[in-house]
Order: C-alpha cells, then sequence, then structure tokens
C-alpha cells in the first residue's frame, strides 16, 4: 500500500505540512525566548544605568544601621522600573561575601536561592554577573555594590513563567493550525494523485502486457499533456520493439551457438572496459571466471599486454601478441569493433600451448642431436683425414687412430641407439616384457656386471639387504637396464678408491632400491633437470666418459612404465644418492 504513487503523494503532502509547522514553530519559540531574554537584560541595565540609583545603593547614610535593609528600601522604590512583581520577577540583597540572604522581595525564596554562574561572577570577580543562558529556564542579573566598607550583591531572578505560559499557547496554536493544514493537504494531494495516477496506471498494466510479450496492445490517450504523450509514445515504442526484439532474437541465438561451440576464446569489451561478452573456452584458457558486467574488466586480464585505448584506435586490422597463463601459451588477437563509434574491443584467444611446446622440443632435440653427432664425426673425419693425407704413418699411431676412429663410431651407435629407444617410447611401440623373478637376483647380476669396472678404479661396491626381497611381476632386462644405468653412473663421477653402496628392501606392495656414492655429487640447481634428455651436470667430464646425457632419461621412462619413481634422495655430505620404487605387482595397465 505505501507503495504505490497514490500513497506517495499523500505523504508528500503530509511530510511537508508537518515540517513547515515544526520549522515554523521552533523558529517562533526561539524568537520568542531570545526576545525576552533580551528584553530582561536590555530593561536591567537601562534601570542600573541611572545614577541616582546607583548613588543610593553606594552610599552609606547617617547613622545606618543595617545596610542591606537600607538598599532593599531603595529597590523597593524601583520595582516598577525592575519590573519586579513579587511573583515571576524579585530581588534580593546578598552579602558579598557568602552571599547570605539579607532582605529582597521574597524573603521565602531568598532564603534558599540556587548559586548560579552570574552570582559566582559578581562574588568572585567582583563584576557584574549578566551572561545569559538561554537553556537555563530563568533569567538573572547580579551586580556587586560596595556600600559603608561593606560587599554586597544585587541579585534580579526572573523564573520565566510568563514566557513558558506563552509558548504553551504558541505550541496549540501550532497544533491547531497543523490539523487544519494535514486535513487540506490530505484532500488537495488525493485529488492530485487521483489525477496522475490513472493514466499511469493505464501504463503500467500495458508495461506488463509488453513484458509478458503482448506487442498488439495499444493504449487509450485520453489526455494531451506530458502523460498522453508519454502513452503515444509508447504505443510506438511497442510495435519498434516487437519488430527489434524478433531480429535481435535471430542474431542472439546465432551468435550465441557460435560462441558458445567456439574452441578459441572470445572475450568483448565495451568502450570503458566492461566486459558484455565471454565464453567458456576463454575462462577455460585464462583460468578464471570472466562474469559478465562484473567487477573484471579489460584491465584486470589484458592491461600488461596494451591499452585498452590503443586497441579502440588501432589502425591496422587487429594486434597480434602472446601471453602465458599459468602452463598455458596463448595467442592473443585485439581488435575494436564499430571503429567509428568506437564502441569496444574484440578480443581473440588462441591456446597454442602445444604448438610452442612441439616447436621448443623440437628446436632442442635438433640442436643437442646435431651437437652430440658433430663431436664424433669431426673426430672421425680429423683422424681419417690424416691417415690419408700420411699413408707412411707408423703402424702403431695408425692403430691408435683406427682405435679412436671405431670408438667414435660406437659412441655414434650409443646415440643412435638411445635415441631409437626414447623414439620407440614416444611413439608407444616399446612393449614390457612381464615376467615373475627374484628382485634379488637382478641387483646381484648387476653388481657382478660392474665390480671389474668399479675395481679397475679402486671402489669398494657392496651391496646389502638383497637376500629377503620378494619376486615382483615387471621387464626383467629393461630393470637391469635401469640398474646397470644408475651403477655406472656412480662408478664414472666417483673419483678414484670411492665407496658405492647399494641397498634395497621392500614394504607393503613395493620394492625399493638406493644407490649411494661419495663422488662428486650433483649441485642444488642442476637436480630438478637431471632426468631431461641431453641435460648433462659437468659436460666435458660426461663426454670423456662417453656419456650422452640419455641414460637417465631412458631410465625415468622405463620406471615411469612401471608405474614405479625414479628420483633422487636428499642427503647430508658428498655424493649422490637415486633411488628406484618398483611395484611388486607389476603395472596395472
Amino acid at each position: 500500500m505505501l507503495r504505490s504513487l497514490h500513497m506517495k503523494l499523500v505523504l508528500i503532502m503530509v511530510l511537508l505540512v508537518v515540517c513547515l509547522m515544526t520549522i515554523a514553530g521552533a523558529f517562533l519559540t526561539s524568537s520568542i525566548n531570545q526576545f525576552y531574554l533580551n528584553e530582561f537584560y536590555s530593561q536591567m541595565s537601562g534601570v542600573f544605568q541611572d545614577t541616582e540609583l546607583v548613588r543610593d545603593l553606594s552610599v552609606q547614610t547617617e547613622g545606618e544601621e543595617d545596610g542591606g535593609l537600607a538598599m532593599e528600601q531603595v529597590l523597593r522604590a524601583y520595582m516598577g522600573a525592575l519590573g519586579v512583581d513579587g511573583r515571576n520577577r524579585n530581588y534580593f540583597v546578598l552579602s558579598g561575601t557568602d552571599l547570605r540572604y539579607l532582605a529582597g522581595s521574597d524573603d521565602e525564596e531568598g532564603a534558599d536561592l540556587e548559586v548560579t554562574p552570574n552570582l559566582l561572577i559578581a562574588l568572585n570577580e567582583k563584576r557584574e554577573g549578566s551572561e545569559s543562558d538561554p537553556t537555563a529556564g530563568y533569567m538573572d542579573l547580579a551586580i556587586p555594590i560596595h556600600r559603608g566598607g561593606q560587599d554586597y550583591i544585587i541579585y534580579i531572578l526572573d523564573s520565566q513563567n510568563n514566557l513558558r505560559q506563552l509558548n504553551s499557547e504558541i505550541f496549540l496554536l501550532i497544533i491547531e493550525a497543523l490539523g487544519f493544514g494535514l486535513v487540506i493537504s490530505l484532500l488537495l494531494s488525493f485529488l492530485l494523485s487521483r489525477t496522475m495516477v490513472t493514466p499511469i496506471r493505464a501504463l503500467t498494466r500495458g508495461a506488463k502486457r509488453v513484458a509478458e510479450g503482448d506487442f498488439g496492445h495499444e493504449i487509450q490517450v485520453e489526455s494531451h499533456d506530458e502523460i498522453g504523450v508519454l502513452t503515444g509514445t509508447f504505443n510506438d515504442m511497442a510495435g519498434q520493439l516487437k519488430t527489434t526484439l524478433e531480429e535481435v532474437e535471430n542474431e542472439r541465438t546465432k551468435l550465441s551457438t557460435l560462441f558458445l561451440h567456439m574452441t578459441d576464446g572470445v572475450v568483448a569489451f565495451d568502450r570503458d572496459g566492461e566486459v558484455i561478452h565471454a565464453n567458456p573456452a576463454a575462462e577455460d584458457m585464462l583460468g578464471r571466471s570472466i562474469p559478465i558486467g562484473g567487477p573484471i574488466r579489460y584491465f584486470d586480464l589484458f592491461g600488461e599486454i596494451t591499452a585498452l585505448e590503443k586497441v579502440l584506435n588501432l589502425e591496422g586490422d587487429c594486434l597480434e601478441s602472446e601471453m602465458v597463463r599459468g602452463d598455458r601459451s596463448l595467442l592473443l588477437l585485439l581488435a575494436p569493433f564499430d571503429r567509428e563509434k568506437q564502441a569496444g574491443v574484440l578480443v581473440v584467444v588462441h591456446d597454442v600451448t602445444q604448438q610452442v611446446k612441439n616447436e621448443t622440443t623440437r628446436r632442442e632435440f635438433v640442436a643437442n642431436v646435431s651437437h652430440e653427432l658433430r663431436t664424433p664425426l669431426t673426430n672421425i673425419r680429423s683422424y681419417a683425414e690424416t691417415m690419408a693425407e700420411t699413408p707412411d704413418l707408423p703402424p702403431e699411431m695408425t692403430k691408435n687412430f683406427l682405435g679412436i676412429i671405431l670408438g667414435e663410431s660406437d659412441r655414434m651407435t650409443h646415440i643412435v641407439q638411445d635415441l631409437l629407444t626414447l623414439s620407440r617410447f614416444d611413439s608407444g611401440y616399446s612393449q614390457l616384457t612381464l615376467t615373475l623373478f627374484p628382485f634379488g637376483e637382478v641387483l646381484r647380476d648387476s653388481c657382478q656386471a660392474v665390480r671389474l669396472d668399479a675395481e679397475h678404479h679402486g671402489h669398494s661396491l657392496e651391496l646389502i639387504g638383497d637376500r629377503n626381497l620378494p619376486n615382483i611381476r615387471a621387464d626383467r632386462e629393461r630393470v637391469l637396464q635401469v640398474i646397470m644405468n644408475i651403477l655406472s653412473n656412480a662408478i664414472k663421477y666417483t673419483p678414484d678408491g670411492g665407496h658405492i653402496r647399494m641397498t634395497a628392501g621392500w614394504r607393503e606392495d613395493m620394492v625399493w632400491v638406493e644407490v649411494a656414492d661419495d663422488g662428486i655429487g650433483i649441485p642444488a640447481d642442476d637436480r630438478e633437470r637431471i632426468f631431461e634428455r641431453f641435460y648433462r651436470v659437468d659436460k666435458a667430464r660426461s663426454r670423456e666418459s662417453g656419456g650422452t646425457g640419455l641414460g637417465l632419461s631412458i631410465a625415468q621412462e622405463i620406471v615411469a612404465r612401471h608405474e614405479g619413481s625414479l628420483s633422487l634422495v636428499d642427503r647430508d655430505g658428498p655424493g649422490t644418492t637415486v633411488r628406484m620404487e618398483l611395484k611388486i605387482g607389476g603395472p596395472e595397465a
């Protein structure tokens, strides 16, 4: 009921009358209070400026015994001028030392006077106390008088009873006027609201029909004022709206279907940078929700790429840029739409993560393979050219050169074989031959295979915990290949006379083996990349020992296909510890 325009107009008129009467009453009451206050002090000032009165109060008469009574008799002669009536306004003669009542126009009130600020001014500062306080509820004046060697205070006190009675009469008058004003405002507001609300209600009913999809209903125009013009305009608008909505709906359906199923992300912004469209592909690529009209704007998404104004003023077809979001590489195409009006910006997002990865992998692979093959080829060519150009080489040198050529050929063969192995793993053509075999037996075989090489370098090789290990289901040759690779690395990168210890065990459904050495170790910066292809910590020493940087990569691939893990163990002191874990029951896939 209170939400209707009719009641709002009535309430506005009522509130207007109440506010006006309240403000008028407040100003009138305040003005009357101030008038009475000013009138009191003006009257007192006029009386006490009389030099004859001041002389009579100050000069002691001959044979005077009581100065207070003498002063009271003088004030009694001026009661009319002071406005003293004995009821509302009285005068008192007080002691100037302790405010003791001496004489006055009302002995009962004088005996029980309240100490006011003006009395304290006259008592302590020996000057006239005439400070007004509109909120005090009384008016007073305290004048210090020195008479016959004694200090007195003439105190005039007005209780403001007359003022309160007058305010009460004014309040009743305002209430009566307010009552009449409310009745008149109610009648006028009802008439005014009825005149305005009737055509508005007709427009409301018509708007509801339009909201429900009925564009054929026409509202009757009953007046030629502003509301009548509004009604006619509404009828025209309804007709145009029907045609426009049909066209818009068709286009919207087409665009929604297109944007929803696009694999590329599309985000549209208005000229102020607010999102007006975003498809699910864009939210997925950018890794965040992009609500339409929400708090996220152009600056939050693409502000780091280029400013919105630059795209709006773009002269070419589009602006191309790149962006990285998490582990995704994105290609952005930014272009304005409706260039003349600079209505907004359209951003198309392409996910080029895989293309970038493939390109990076291809470049690294080509560079690494070229680098690894170039060194042995260069050596082979150098020694072969030397032998061809110098046919009379000593037999021992010729044999030495042929040995180097064969060694470099074997190195190239190992590189090609490792590359073929990784290629088979990548393509999925490499199959595991799963059998059930004792895990401890594989550990002992691998130790026996490298023992001579370890003794050649003066290393001590120790195997611990191989006797009580269970049988596992795995590709025996592949597992042996991994362990041999780990042991060979420990032997290569441990200075002569080192210690290599292989420890094994099992828990629940896993077996594990750790190979620890006291060699040169792996720096912290290289630990995360040690299993990457062609990555070597000490490249010069790796080549001297025949390393290709592919051994640990192959080992990682083999262990991963067994659904196990191959990792470096954090440890104190020099050396390296490599840990391999395998499922006892074998891989599930």
